[in-house]
This record gives structure tokens, C-alpha cells and sequence, in this order.
């Protein structure tokens, strides 16, 4: 704008006012904006000669919209929207009624600010299901190219509702990204892997001792229950050996022998994989009947030995360590946090790292399942369960099939009062599956999720998505634009890249919400998945600064052993201090 616009608009403004303020004084006169005669602020007297009323009234200020003429005045020639704030009644009372809302939910864990409104948004599966009423199913699906802080949303919601007592479960942790953060909470870390530990596919767990501790017919369910779970494991571990799934009469006769084992098993002895392998080597009256062998040995071998080989295949092969002997840790029904931790599994060992959290997700679910039958026969309070499925492509490359095992795992999450969150990178992690049947029911996981949350993806990728979750255009270049990489620093600094920390979360048809999440210290200490990369001058800062803690905190103790040194032993000052 030139300055004879600029000069033309003020002239504007002040005729503006003046005309004004000419109707406001004839308005309170209680005459017509034209039979006014005497100049603002004097006295005079209308066509009937009367003073005017005006006169008597003293000045008023009136302050322009834009604010003062001349230096100083304030004026400015662009009105900026009010900024919205959020607070509750006790903190805002004197502004209550708002103008206005906010439509960001506030329901549920913070997440972290709206990021174009800074508005605070909340949020997570069971607190949207339960209270808010947002979403049908307790569950949530995630994508996002790798390092954009995917892992770090969800140990924030898990963080969250373990503070409401709701009880994390994260089946197969394979970094570890939760570990750090489960102890920190107080809970149970249980680590498989060869030389850390095994899970036996056989035992019941959970499950078996709350049957035999309700007894009765509901007990006698659950207990059917917990034979199907074991069935459907032992299938899973034949089907990743085999690359392809079981047979029907393979089943039939798998489910023949669990049974066996059951009514002929000497109390106090856990069952085992080799116990089916010798109950198939003597072929049961009960075994042989599913068969239909007819007394015909010969027919009774050509049923079995495809099966017999694939127990052997398992027990002599890359599973056999971690599932052929007991069970070395099980879980705790009553811990307030699980983390089951499968990091020492090599990143090649694909057919162990899938039946590892395939077996962990098997004993987890039993283990919820067998909390609600306790608390539906009033032998337990009813708790809540959230479960953590990180790195899901890496259980369904492994074989043929292992989709059905997983759909089977979490498809009744909300009768069962469970919370999930599953995670990946793309959707073309369900597109390299082997089968149009396995990819079918791959992405009907992302279609019957409550909650979808997109951090940065590729453009073709978003538009892919956006034919499942229905994505507007904005919302697709949105998140398109957070999946760059960081600039070309020249300042040596360490530039994060653009989507680091940003997300979408959909929910149905409903408009996306994007948020920005800001980790707190806290957080940072607990959950670092870049430890490995960390340079030897950190690590020893944060050695002498943990150094440094032990000290002061040995000395507020009255201790005067510095940590790593030992004391004399018979010590009488030896109780609860530093050894080396």
C-alpha cells in the first residue's frame, strides 16, 4: 500500500468515527442522527431552540478498532485472530462461559499439542473406547518410516494408562524399546532367547491356574479353552518350520495327542514337545481313531510321520533350545507391567524371532484371559490389559499362514477387555506376503482399527493408505511432507528431520488430527533406540554422571564406601551398602 492509499484509508477511518460518535450523542439525546446541530462536545440548540442535551454529557473516550492516530497511537492495519488457550473452570472461572471451543479431544493420555492450534490433545484406545465413545474397537494401528518417534508415542499412551491401572503387556519387544520404561514402572521384564530363556508351548499358564483354582464347569471352559490356545501354538511352530499351514487331519490328530497327554500326564509334571513325539511313536488307541487307520499300521504311519518329522524338524532345529524345555519365567498376573524381551534374538534368525513373539503373544492373551475369568468368578478385581505388537512384518514374513495365527490372537481384543496397539512401517509390509489371502487379512488389520496414527510416509504410500482410512488431499501432502530428511547442516549441529515427533491420528471419516509430541527428560532416559550408536565420549559422561549420583547418594546415606569398592567382609557396617 502506498502512502497516499495509507493516508486515503485514515481519512476513511476518521469520518468513520465521526459519523460515528454523531450517533451514538443523538441516539442517547433521544433524537435522529440528522436534527443534531452543535459540534461534539459543545453546547447548542436545535431547530426548536431547546439546548441541546448533548452539551450536558460529559466526553466519552472512544477507541478506534485499530487503535490510536499518530506515534505512539498503537495503530495496527492487520487484526490478528485471538489465540485459544485451554483450561478448566477452576483454573479459568472468571472467563467462564468461552467464546468458544476447541475441538481437540481431551479424553484419554496427553499426546502432545495440536499442531496448528498448540491446542493440548489426549487420546488412546481404551480411554476413546471406554469414556469418550469415539471409536467401536479398543485398537490402534501405527505406520511410519523408521525413526520418526513411533515407538516413542506408544511407550508415552503406555506410561499413561499404567498411571489409571491399566496393566501393559508388550509381547515380544525386540530392541528393547519398553524394557527400561516396564522396570521403571515397577513391572516384570522376561527375556527368551537361546541361553536367556524358552517358553514352553505346552503349559497352560496362567490359564490352567485359574481353572483348577474356579473348578466347576467355568472351569472346566477355560480349561478347553487353554487346550485350543496350545493347539493353535504348537500349529504355529510346525507351520514357520514347514513354511506352509498344517493340515486338516494333521490337527485332528495333534489335538488327539494334547488330550492324551492331559488324561495320562502324572500330576506335578509339566508337558513337553518330546512327551508328543512318544505319544505318537505309540500310537494310542485315541490317537489312532482320528486316523483311520483300521488296525493297519502301515495307513496309521503314512497319517503321522509328516507330523513326526515336523516335531523333529522343531525340536532339533533352530526352535528346539527355546521350546523344548519348561517354561524358565512365567508371567505374573499380578505385576503391574510385562515386557517380554526378545532382543538377543539375532535380526537373521527369522523363524525363531516370529515363534518367540508368537509364543510371548500366545501366553500374554492366556494370561488376560485367565484374569477376567478370575474377576467374573469374584476371586479377582477386574483390570485392564493395553498390549504392545511392535514390528509386526517381521511374524507375518515368516511363513505361509502365520496371518491366520495373529488374526486369531487379536481379532477378539474387545470382548476380552484389551487394548492393542500394532505396529509397522507400511502397507506394503502386508503387500510382500505370499498369498492374496494372507494380504487380504493383513490390511483388514489397519480396517478394524479404531484408531489409525500415520507419522511420515512416502506420497505413494499415503495414497495407498488414504483408499483404506479415507484421507483428504491436505492431509496426504500433510504427512508426505514429514517423511524428508533433515537439511544439509552446515552448522554442526544435529538437525532432526521434519516429522520426528509428528503424527496424524485418524479415526473413521472424521478429519485427521495432527499433533506434535514433545518428550520430556524422563522419557529420554527410558526410552533411547539409538543406544547403540551412541559415541564413546557420552558414554562416558553418562557413566561419571551416574558415578557421580551413586556418590551423593551414598553420602546423603551416611555411607563411606565409594561405588565398585568392597568392604571388609563381617563388616558390622556391611548391610545395604556398595560391592564391587
Amino acid at each position: 500500500m502506498t502512502r497516499r492509499e495509507e493516508k486515503r484509508a485514515e481519512q476513511e477511518d476518521r469520518l468513520a468515527e465521526e459519523r460515528a460518535r454523531e450517533t451514538l450523542l443523538a441516539k442517547r439525546s433521544g433524537r435522529s442522527p440528522a436534527r443534531t446541530s452543535a459540534p461534539y462536545g459543545k453546547g447548542g440548540k436545535g431547530k426548536s431552540g431547546g439546548k441541546d442535551k448533548a452539551a450536558s454529557r460529559p466526553k466519552e473516550l472512544f477507541v478506534p478498532p485499530r487503535g490510536w492516530f499518530g506515534p505512539g497511537g498503537g495503530r495496527v492495519g492487520y487484526m490478528d485472530p485471538p489465540t485459544m488457550w485451554r483450561a478448566t473452570t477452576v483454573q479459568a472461572c472468571g472467563m467462564w462461559p468461552f467464546a468458544a471451543g476447541s475441538g481437540s479431544p481431551m479424553t484419554g493420555v496427553p499426546l502432545g499439542q495440536h499442531l496448528f492450534t498448540g491446542a493440548t490433545v489426549c487420546g488412546d484406545p481404551l480411554n476413546w473406547f471406554t469414556r469418550a465413545r469415539y471409536i467401536s474397537n479398543p485398537s490402534l494401528f501405527m505406520l511410519g518410516m523408521p525413526g520418526l518417534g513411533k515407538s516413542t508415542l506408544v511407550n508415552r499412551m503406555l506410561i499413561g494408562l499404567a498411571a489409571t491401572g491399566v496393566v501393559p503387556l508388550v509381547l515380544g519387544d525386540l530392541k528393547p524399546d519398553y524394557a527400561d520404561t516396564v522396570r521403571a514402572l515397577g513391572g516384570q521384564v522376561i527375556s527368551i532367547g537361546r541361553g536367556r530363556g524358552g517358553i514352553n508351548v505346552l503349559d497352560p499358564g496362567a490359564m490352567g491356574a485359574a481353572a483348577a483354582k474356579i473348578g466347576g464347569q467355568a472351569g472346566e471352559v477355560l480349561m478347553a479353552e487353554a487346550h485350543g490356545r496350545v493347539l493353535n501354538m504348537v500349529a504355529a511352530l510346525i507351520t514357520i518350520v514347514r513354511g506352509r499351514p498344517m493340515d486338516d487331519h494333521e490337527q485332528s490328530v495333534l489335538s488327539s495327542v494334547l488330550h492324551h497327554l492331559r488324561e495320562h500326564a502324572p500330576s506335578g509334571r509339566s508337558l513337553l514337545l518330546p512327551d508328543v513325539l512318544r505319544v505318537l511313536t505309540e500310537g494310542p488307541d485315541r490317537v489312532r481313531s482320528v486316523t483311520l487307520d483300521r488296525g493297519n499300521d502301515t495307513r496309521y504311519r503314512d497319517a503321522v510321520d509328516p507330523l513326526h518329522r515336523s516335531l523333529l524338524g522343531i525340536l532339533d532345529g533352530p526352535l528346539g533350545d527355546t521350546f523344548a524345555s519348561e517354561t524358565s519365567t512365567h508371567i505374573d498376573p499380578d505385576a503391574p507391567a510385562v515386557c517380554i524381551d526378545i532382543s538377543g534374538i539375532g535380526e537373521a534368525d527369522t523363524q525363531l524371532t516370529a515363534a518367540a513373539m508368537l509364543a510371548a503373544w500366545s501366553d500374554g492373551l492366556g494370561t488376560v484371559a485367565a484374569s477376567h475369568a478370575l474377576a467374573d468368578a469374584g476371586l479377582a478385581p477386574r483390570r485392564w490389559f493395553f498390549t504392545v505388537l511392535d514390528e509386526m512384518w517381521r511374524p507375518m514374513r515368516a511363513a505361509s499362514g502365520i496371518v491366520d495365527r495373529i488374526d486369531a490372537l487379536t481379532r477378539l481384543n474387545r470382548s476380552l477387555g484389551l487394548g492393542d496397539a500394532k505396529i509397522t512401517h507400511t502397507l506394503k509390509d502386508a503387500e510382500a506376503l505370499g498369498s492374496d489371502a494372507d494380504r487380504a487379512k493383513a490390511r483388514g488389520f489397519v480396517e478394524r482399527a479404531g484408531m489409525v496414527v500415520c507419522a511420515g510416509l512416502p506420497r505413494t504410500e499415503m495414497e495407498e493408505l488414504g483408499k483404506v482410512v479415507g484421507l483428504s488431499r491436505r492431509e496426504i501432502e500433510l504427512v508426505s511432507s514429514w517423511s524428508s530428511p533433515p537439511g544439509w547442516g552446515v552448522t554442526g549441529e544435529h538437525d532432526e528431520p521434519p516429522g520426528r515427533g509428528r503424527f496424524l491420528i485418524k479415526v473413521g471419516g472424521r478429519p485427521g488430527i495432527p499433533i506434535r509430541v514433545a518428550i520430556t527428560d524422563a522419557e529420554r532416559r527410558l526410552h533411547d533406540t539409538n543406544t547403540r550408536w551412541t559415541t564413546n565420549e557420552e558414554a562416558v559422561e553418562r557413566a561419571a554422571a551416574h558415578a557421580a549420583e551413586q556418590v551423593a547418594r551414598a553420602a546423603g546415606a551416611g555411607v563411606r564406601t565409594f561405588p565398585g569398592l568392597s568392604r571388609t567382609p563381617g563388616d558390622p557396617a556391611d548391610s545395604g551398602r556398595w560391592s564391587s
